[in-house]
């Protein structure tokens, strides 16, 4: 019984660890460059935080009209944040995806949308399994029209009485946003499985959009 106890404890552990690895711990054969040819001034971005970036990164990369979507560090003050730094908690950034996105093709109301559906907005400072104020749920507002379509959403889902608990989602002001570091870029797609924390919190979370947006997903 103790044996069978303490292996559980041991899976328990290494699936809800958080999402947090060491360059150290990443081989660099790992690290894949990402080609960016983003030029085009059509295209806008939106800057969201809701929880760990290595599933929110996937998630939008698989928006239609979305031409890149890359994890980082919003909400804070000092400058160009690490990976550590931003895990201790303390220094008011948040894991955040920045998202390049054709409004030709994907609305920022519908980023919105999914923003919402991908993770529960009404836990402060906490995003399953991850705990911290790192993984708090943010909406970076770029623009005024931004703010307000974050505001009014707001405002349509409390209505609706989806849930049960007050929306806790801070909308705040873009400021600055700093790229992680290479090797969390891409890291689902390097890393697609044998890690417990990819296999049973990210590709669920993944595989889950897939089924709520089914036609938003790009092909």
């Amino acid at each position: 019984m103790h044996y069978i106890t303490l292996n559980l404890l041991l899976v328990f552990s290494l699936i809800f660890s958080g999402c947090t690895t060491k360059q150290s711990d990443v081989k660099s054969a790992d690290v894949k460059p990402v080609a960016q040819n983003l030029d085009d001034k059509n295209l806008e971005h939106a800057t969201f935080a809701l929880g760990c970036f290595w599933h929110s990164e996937e998630i939008f990369l698989e928006v239609k009209g979305v031409k890149e979507a890359l994890p980082g560090y919003s909400g804070g003050t000092e400058k160009s944040p690490d990976y550590e730094m931003v895990g201790s908690g303390t220094t008011g950034y948040a894991e955040s995806v920045d998202v390049t996105y054709d409004p030709s093709v994907i609305s920022y109301g519908k980023l919105l949308e999914i923003f919402f559906a991908e993770h529960d907005p009404t836990t402060p400072n906490y995003a399953a399994p991850d705990e911290g104020p790192q993984y708090r749920s943010v909406i970076f507002y770029r623009n005024d029209d931004q703010k307000k379509q974050a505001e009014d959403y707001i405002a349509k889902l409390t209505a609706s009485h989806k849930y049960s608990n007050p929306i806790i989602t801070q909308v705040t002001p873009f400021t600055k946003f700093y790229k992680a570091e290479d090797y969390h870029i891409r890291y689902y797609r390097n890393h697609p499985s044998g890690q417990p924390y990819i296999d049973n919190v990210t590709r669920p979370e993944v595989e889950k959009f897939r089924k709520d947006f089914p036609d938003l997903v790009q092909k």
